[in-house]
């Protein structure tokens, strides 16, 4: 489908607003909801002028050219169409931030495994989603490239720079590269993990404190 689960939607915006890339590559554009977060997000909470005075470069690659539409002219810098594994390694950038949201299980696992390898190539950090279980899905739209065809594991990531898993119950969610220190401690330091062990406990300490 053009689009993903929204039970994800916290973890991803949160890691994109932490380490603040100045260039992102969002592969698989789909109807173009990761672009758009990363341009409100990253852009329009600095008190800047003019509305759409782009600081950032946010850069595209879609397989499938009918999913693109005025949208994505206006959020993207550039969207590449085309299937991923042609593209990425003609591009000249290397990005601070590339995002493989929902996009591995509709490849076979060796096309996964070569797209994650080029991945890591063109950015300083890479962020995948992909569901916990498998289902099967038909193509969609006319769009052959949404047929699922493998289904992933923490194992399969393990080779790529000892990758931290972020907590979610839906979607494996993986992050390695530069910034892989900074999202560890802010998924995974005491306050987080307090807060998921103890839910009742943080709530009860916040009232008090008037938070």
């Amino acid at each position: 489908m053009p689009t993903s689960h929204w039970q994800q939607l916290n973890e991803i915006v949160e890691i994109i607003v932490l380490i603040k890339p100045r260039s992102l590559l969002d592969v698989g554009t789909g109807f173009g909801k990761y672009g758009v977060l990363a341009r409100e997000y990253l852009e329009l909470r600095d008190g800047r002028a003019v509305y759409d005075d782009w600081q950032c470069r946010v850069d595209g690659v879609e397989a499938f050219v009918d999913y693109l539409t005025p949208l994505h002219h206006f959020v993207y810098d550039q969207v590449y169409v085309g299937e991923a594994t042609a593209v990425i390694p003609t591009l000249d950038t290397r990005y601070d931030l590339l995002l493989l949201i929902d996009v591995l299980e509709h490849l076979t696992f060796a096309e996964g495994m070569a797209l994650l390898h080029k991945c890591q190539l063109r950015a300083r950090n890479v962020l995948v989603s992909t569901p916990r279980r498998f289902f099967r899905q038909k193509a969609a739209f006319g769009n052959p490239f949404e047929m699922h065809r493998s289904h992933w594991r923490r194992r399969d990531f393990e080779m790529f720079q000892a990758p931290c898993f972020i907590p979610n119950e839906h979607s494996l969610i993986a992050f390695w590269g530069d910034d892989k220190a900074a999202v560890q401690a802010q998924f995974f330091g005491w306050k987080r993990q307090l807060k998921r062990w103890f839910p009742l406990g943080t709530f009860i300490y916040q009232r008090l404190k008037g938070d």
